[in-house]
């Protein structure tokens, strides 16, 4: 070929397939590489929190019946249910009367016996000194103690229970008359060993007044007229005579 000649290539269809298949997958590589130096500076340039600060920001999961998440916090203080103990105390009938008895001097109803069956400490008992209503509810029952005569009853029985002893100083007393020991020794027995209960006894009491006449003329009756038999009813005898009874000719009944 001379210098200065031109030359032209005529490039057909078929041989320019190749060279357009390169050039695009040049293109498509270009795109690839210009796209992830994009990403890669949109992330450096991005500043995102410390993973630290979102633990703790995180609050507690819920771990209840689904659906009923109210997102209330569990570290939120609830109302305490402990119940009342001088509450229960105030309702306590049996304690109430306890009190009472200690109010009225009973012997045997100390502060400290008190105490020691309730199993109350000093902190509480000083409350319950301070508790009006507690005082108002003693109050009442000491009241239907002195009505029903409950209180006279115990009372009574605090100082009996010194007689015994009285007894027996009159019975070991050498001056003492000689009848008042021999009463004491026999009180003393019937204390120690008391009689049993004779059983009710069933009689039949028949009245017949003659003196109907006399009263109806004004005048005074007769205490003669007036007749009162008294009989133990045998085994057998009917408490009511009924219609159609009939005893036997031989009965002592009729005699």
């Amino acid at each position: 070929m001379e210098p200065g000649s031109q030359t032209n290539f005529i490039i057909s269809e078929a041989d320019t397939s190749p060279f357009l298949r390169h050039s695009k997958f040049q293109a498509a590589s270009i795109a690839r590489a210009t796209a992830r130096s994009d990403v890669a500076s949109a992330r450096s340039s991005l500043t995102l929190p410390d993973p630290s600060a979102m633990v703790t920001s995180m609050t507690k999961p819920y771990h209840g019946v689904a659906g009923f998440d109210l997102g209330i916090d569990d570290d939120i203080a609830t109302p305490s249910t402990v119940p009342d103990p001088i509450q229960s105390l105030r309702e306590n009938i049996e304690f109430l009367t306890d009190l009472c008895r200690f109010s009225e001097g009973l012997e045997l109803y100390t502060e400290a016996a008190v105490r020691k069956k309730w199993r109350l400490p000093d902190a509480v008992w000083k409350k319950l000194g301070g508790d009006d209503e507690l005082v108002g509810a003693i109050d009442e029952i000491k009241s239907q103690r002195l009505r029903s005569g409950a209180r006279k009853r115990e009372l009574a029985q605090g100082h009996v229970i010194r007689g015994p002893a009285v007894l027996a100083s009159i019975m070991d007393d050498p001056k003492a008359n000689a009848r008042h020991r021999v009463d004491s020794i026999r009180t003393l027995n019937q204390i120690a060993d008391p009689p049993e209960a004779a059983p009710e006894r069933e009689y039949i009491s028949i009245r017949i007044d003659l003196s109907a006449d006399t009263r109806a003329r004004g005048q005074e009756p007769n205490p003669g007229d007036v007749i009162t038999i008294e009989a133990e009813p045998r085994l057998g005898t009917p408490r009511q005579i009924e219609d159609g009874h009939s005893e036997r000719p031989d009965d002592e009944w009729k005699r």
